[in-house]
């Protein structure tokens, strides 16, 4: 009688990533953090709310379909800084920081490595995306650009000095090296689709504050008198 014996590798699609990764890791980072910020974009405004941009009726169905699921131009945007500057700044930069610390496992290089990494990569990071935000958002000018860096610098970095030594520490002890992009690239979407849905679910409470706001200055206002009788 024979037994047949199950194997405990990845995941064929895993798998199949794995070695697009090895094979060709620019491009392969490039799509998956394209199609990533783009599902940020989307979910951050399906799950705050957003009201769907409104279509003339006499479009096809495919635009409506695509508005209401807030399927537009940000979303494609995100989709473009994903690819031409997230994906190939964090390859260069993670890459170099890997090769620096290749080989060294101990105590002190691993402590070493997490400061490297929120005192250099981080900052560098945390600007590229608050610039590429404000370009995205409309910014006409290099101080608009640099008024943008300046306002969320340190609210992006606090945050990125708490996330990345903890998901450093959980990929130093428990994952092998190219396990690293998927699970980085994992930690990032889960935090960026939340602060994503976090801003604009703030935006449109303050859009709710300001109409109530112009509600309440446009009602005329109340003498207080009543009728009066004889």
């Amino acid at each position: 009688m024979s037994s047949s014996v199950v194997g405990n590798g990845p995941h064929p699609l895993l798998a199949k990533y794995l070695a697009s990764l090895a094979t060709h890791p620019l491009r392969t980072k490039a799509i998956t953090t394209a199609l990533l910020c783009f599902l940020q974009e989307v979910l951050g405004s399906n799950l705050a709310g957003v009201p769907a941009k409104r279509v003339p009726k006499d479009y096809p169905f495919l635009f409506k379909l695509l508005a209401s699921s807030h399927i537009d131009t940000k979303a494609l945007k995100m989709a473009i800084y994903g690819f031409l500057v997230s994906a190939p700044l964090s390859h260069f930069l993670v890459g170099a920081l890997q090769k620096a610390f290749a080989g060294k496992t101990g105590t002190g290089a691993r402590v070493l490595q997490i400061l490297t990494s929120n005192l250099l990569i981080s900052p560098i990071q945390a600007s590229a995306y608050l610039a590429s935000m404000a370009i995205i958002s409309g910014a006409k000018s290099t101080t608009d650009v640099v008024k943008t860096i300046q306002a969320g610098f340190w609210s992006v970095i606090r945050v990125s000095w708490i996330v990345s030594p903890l998901s450093m520490t959980i990929a130093q002890n428990y994952l092998p090296l190219h396990l690293w992009v998927p699970f980085f690239n994992s930690v990032q979407f889960l935090l960026g689709t939340y602060f994503n849905f976090k801003v604009k679910k703030l935006r449109l409470q303050k859009e709710k504050e300001e109409r109530d706001k112009d509600r309440e200055v446009e009602l005329p206002p109340r003498t207080g008198l009543g009728p009066v009788s004889d």
